[in-house]
């Protein structure tokens, strides 16, 4: 069975679901720049972030200083493989628990995913080194660079809905990173993987869309088959807070959204983890 994302403490058995989805950082890549959409620059706003102090608290892991690519020109859309049903008030202790199980557990310097949103819409600052930086992550193997994580707290495998919150939180989000490198979410943009044990050989130049789900570098079925869904609607919506109009790529979206869904359904008739990616 495919791999889900990456877990949290509640168990180190729990930690193998996603072990090799992902990967340590490393120095910066060669990747080539991505091309954008329009050639006009493209910006939204930052959305709110909750610090991670938050959640880490005062005994956090001493880790090494965090590594920098030139920019992000992609957002890797992953979930928790954790429950759903929690408090948002809680959120910031099921974080620190996949921090726990990423850094104890597996012995990383940090937690992998650049960022996590929760059920209500907040988002958290996920790995150190500065939200409105282009830190490397570790979250997708062998797209590590020039891209950013962001973490759905929670499981969306098919038929779990996805919170119109958290959907709009990453929206917001997606619009203000990619933004900063005039970047439009519904683009394909080009990725050098840096290990083989992505979808790619190492060294190899992909065409990835530039919002992505887990799946789209990596075999796994993360982000899960409903938020791998959702994936064409938050792509629209964070190109209209970069202010880009709707267009011919906008309807292309609304058509491979409807593809997905009618793959989604055909691949669970047959018993088989839907949501295939691109």
């Amino acid at each position: 069975m495919l791999l889900g994302c990456l877990p949290g403490v509640a168990a180190a058995v729990a930690l193998v679901l996603c072990a090799y989805g992902v990967e340590r950082a490393a120095e910066p890549s060669a990747a080539v720049p991505a091309p954008a959409r329009e050639t006009a620059a493209h910006t939204a706003p930052r959305p709110p972030i909750v610090s991670r102090t938050a959640w880490v608290g005062d005994d956090g892991r001493k880790q090494p200083p965090p590594r920098y690519d030139d920019k992000v020109v992609a957002v890797f859309v992953h979930h928790t493989d954790s429950p759903n049903d929690y408090d948002c008030a809680e959120a910031p202790t099921h974080i620190r628990s996949l921090y726990e199980g990423q850094t104890t557990a597996r012995d990383w310097d940090d937690i992998g995913y650049n960022f996590v949103v929760d059920r209500c819409g907040t988002i958290y600052e996920g790995r150190a080194g500065g939200t409105g930086r282009p830190v490397t992550g570790a979250h997708t193997q062998g797209f590590n660079h020039r891209s950013t994580g962001v973490a759905a707290l929670g499981t969306f495998t098919a038929g779990v809905p996805v919170p119109p919150a958290m959907e709009r939180a990453i929206a917001a989000l997606a619009a203000w990173k990619l933004g900063l490198s005039g970047t439009d979410p519904r683009s394909d943009v080009r990725l050098v993987s840096s290990n083989g044990g992505s979808r790619y050989a190492a060294g190899t130049t992909a065409m990835l869309p530039a919002l992505a789900g887990h799946s789209d570098g990596f075999m796994t079925s993360c982000p899960g088959a409903a938020l791998q869904a959702r994936l064409p609607r938050i792509r629209e919506t964070a190109a209209k807070l970069q202010g880009r109009r709707p267009d011919a790529g906008g309807r292309q979206e609304q058509q491979q959204e409807a593809q997905e869904k009618a793959q989604e359904k055909a691949q669970g008739e047959n018993g088989r983890i839907a949501g295939i990616p691109r």
